[in-house]
């Protein structure tokens, strides 16, 4: 998969999953890894944001090492249970993406309308309140490598699925 040329799905990809998951290290060299349900992808390959709100740890391994490797897996139910029916998904099912973070920063006002876009279908509940009112900081993020996620035998399909 190649991050420019298929950009377009693979931020299909990331907007299927209900949240995604950002891998830093800490200081001790050991991985971390925080759920990000603000992570935005922009159509220009290799960029995003997400809004830093209640990552505690997150933080403070992106200002000592900016690398980080966010990840999504598309879960809806059919795409599933048509690759356990098959034995092989006919594509990759998930992403994971390697760059680095800037600077935490204040948002601007299109992040903010981008992001609240995605989530407006709920705004009417307590939860969005507690989780999406108010976003104000964020970090951008400069995306360069794309590896898809390999799922036992079932991805890459076997050859009999890949043919079809």
């Amino acid at each position: 998969m190649d991050l420019e040329q298929d950009w377009p799905e693979i931020r299909r990809i990331f907007a299927r999953a209900p949240y995604s998951s950002i891998a830093s290290v800490d200081a001790d060299g050991l991985p971390h890894v925080s759920p990000i349900g603000s992570l935005v992808l922009l159509k220009e390959p290799g960029r995003g944001f997400y809004f830093e709100r209640f990552t505690a740890n997150l933080p403070r391994h992106l200002e000592r090492e900016a690398n980080l490797c966010a990840m999504a897996v598309d879960m809806r139910l059919s795409l599933w249970l048509k690759a356990l029916l098959r034995g092989g998904f006919p594509a990759a099912p998930g992403l994971r993406l390697a760059g680095r973070a800037s600077e935490l920063r204040d948002a601007t006002e299109r992040e903010v309308e981008l992001f609240q876009r995605r989530v407006r279908p709920v705004r009417w509940t307590k939860g969005y309140q507690l989780l999406w009112s108010g976003l104000a900081r964020g970090r951008e993020v400069h995306f360069d490598r794309v590896v898809p996620l390999r799922i036992g035998r079932m991805w890459p399909p076997p050859a009999d699925l890949a043919a079809a």
